[in-house]
């Protein structure tokens, strides 16, 4: 044999070009491939989520976070205890990761306890929640519930609601949803059927009762369950609906993107860190956040022009 036309031997010494797969292993690659990226990195890093709840002690506050995301966030009050309520001016937050289905959430939870214990809102809004509210929803995004609404006739709940909506708008009280953050004619038809329906009246329990062969979370009265997922007793549906299964991440980027740029932009106003000088701007803010300090001293002076007269500038 002609040892010029021998074949390499597997162990030769000349380096052998890189193999790459075949186009059927890759597949179709496309900018969609995004949404699969977000998904795996959201899924690594979990979400947060704020709540701050606001109201009267014994409204059921507590009972209707532990409903929201079933599962007990909240420690509630034992029945029968007996003894004074606590009065405190400051504000209690406790923080719970939640999972579900590999999904984490980060849940913090701020209370606000003995907030107007000692004034009465029978009719409508008080001018604390009126002052509150307006302050409230410059920084945060409010959404205002009827709490307890089991304890109220149809006829008396859509009255109330009624009130309270007159209330919020003779006091240009924005609650969410803004309508000027509509962007598309979907989100403009969801949202108007939702600013209808606030404050949303609804009941609270953690307790699961047997109706019509079935486990239902409801109250037990003597008149019989009040059902707290059914349309037909209470409006507790659309609340966790709202925060949780349409505007969760809605909520997240408002506050991230209009609240907090707004309150950033005064708190740096006000500590006068923005240089000023030739082409200095004031940072105008929108009309849901605070008032922006007024800007620089206007100084006036005068000069001598070439024909003897004065002119301010």
């Amino acid at each position: 044999m002609d040892p010029l036309r021998r074949s390499p031997s597997p162990d030769s010494s000349q380096p052998s070009s890189p193999r790459s797969p075949p186009c059927e292993m890759l597949g179709y690659v496309g900018i969609e491939a995004v949404l699969d990226q977000l998904k795996i990195k959201a899924m690594k890093m979990g979400f947060e989520f704020n709540i701050m709840m606001v109201g009267q002690s014994g409204l059921g506050k507590s009972t209707m976070v532990n409903t929201l995301f079933k599962s007990k966030v909240w420690k509630t009050t034992p029945p029968g205890l007996v003894g004074p309520m606590p009065r405190t001016l400051q504000l209690h937050s406790v923080t719970h990761v939640i999972e579900e289905n590999g999904v984490k959430l980060k849940l913090t939870l701020t209370d606000t306890p003995g907030f107007g214990d000692q004034i009465n809102n029978d009719k409508c809004l008080r001018a604390l929640d009126i002052e509150f509210l307006q302050r409230l929803s410059q920084t945060v995004n409010v959404v205002p519930v009827i709490a307890r609404a089991d304890s109220l006739t149809i006829e008396e709940r859509e009255a109330f609601r009624h009130r309270i909506q007159h209330n919020l708008k003779a006091h240009c009280i924005d609650v969410y949803p803004q309508q000027c953050f509509d962007e598309d004619v979907n989100d403009r038809i969801l949202n108007s059927k939702i600013r209808e329906r606030i404050p949303f009246a609804v009941v609270g329990s953690d307790r699961e009762h047997l109706v019509n062969g079935r486990c239902v979370l409801g109250r037990k009265t003597k008149w019989g369950i009040i059902e707290v997922e059914n349309m037909a007793h209470c409006e507790f549906p659309l609340l966790r609906d709202l925060l949780i299964r349409s505007h969760l991440q809605d909520l997240k980027d408002i506050t991230h993107n209009v609240h907090y740029e707004n309150y950033r932009v005064y708190r740096l106003n006000s500590s006068h860190v923005l240089p000023r000088g030739p082409g200095w701007v004031n940072l105008a803010l929108t009309p849901t956040s605070p008032p922006a300090t007024p800007g620089p001293s206007k100084f006036c002076r005068r000069r001598r022009t070439h024909d003897n007269t004065t002119e301010e500038y």
